[in-house]
């Protein structure tokens, strides 16, 4: 497997540690993110070959937070995301796509941000065709029920605590067991 994404996905070498060790570590799963990056950046280190000669069963794509973060429109952030699926189809024409739906951040329900992560969230959701690109948005399993995001689970409202990764790795398990078993 490959996990691709922004900071939240290179988090898995951080809070999501020891979750990483017992369920992705040991089928030889690939944690290519890095912290700050938008869709533009995933886009560029696979065009320098990131994934080249691999071939993942699946690859497990989270970005988009921080292109809405630093402003991006909901169509940009879209299209870049659908530019990051493209590209790697292209080069890993086998895998499959688990891509997920970005996570709430910011504390309050109403905030600006929250709408437009919904937008995008929900033009990524005609992306699935549930052979090869599973689309899943677990996004409401970080909040509470008024809509607030706990500390607990998002400490500083975007990146997640040990517990956020347990819930994540909840979410996700049932894809990636079916499809590691084909």
């Amino acid at each position: 497997m490959i996990f691709d994404g922004d900071s939240i996905t290179e988090g898995w070498h951080g809070g999501g540690k020891e979750i990483w060790s017992q369920r992705y570590e040991k089928c030889g799963s690939f944690n290519f993110a890095i912290g700050g990056d938008r869709t533009q950046n995933v886009l560029w280190r696979l065009s320098q070959g990131q994934a080249d000669h691999l071939h993942p069963k699946l690859i497990v794509l989270l970005i988009g937070t921080n292109n809405l973060g630093w402003g991006d429109s909901v169509e940009n952030t879209v299209s870049g995301v659908k530019a990051v699926i493209s590209e790697y189809q292209k080069r890993c024409p086998e895998s499959v796509i688990l891509l997920q739906g970005i996570f709430p951040r910011s504390a309050q329900p109403a905030d600006e941000i929250r709408t437009r992560i919904k937008a995008v969230n929900q033009a990524l959701s005609e992306l699935g065709d549930g052979k090869k690109i599973i689309f899943v948005d677990f996004g409401e399993k970080f909040l509470e029920p008024d809509g607030t995001l706990s500390r607990e689970i998002m400490p500083d409202v975007l990146h997640l605590s040990p517990k956020g990764y347990q819930i994540w790795a909840d979410a996700i398990q049932p894809v990636i067991d079916s499809q590691l078993s084909k």
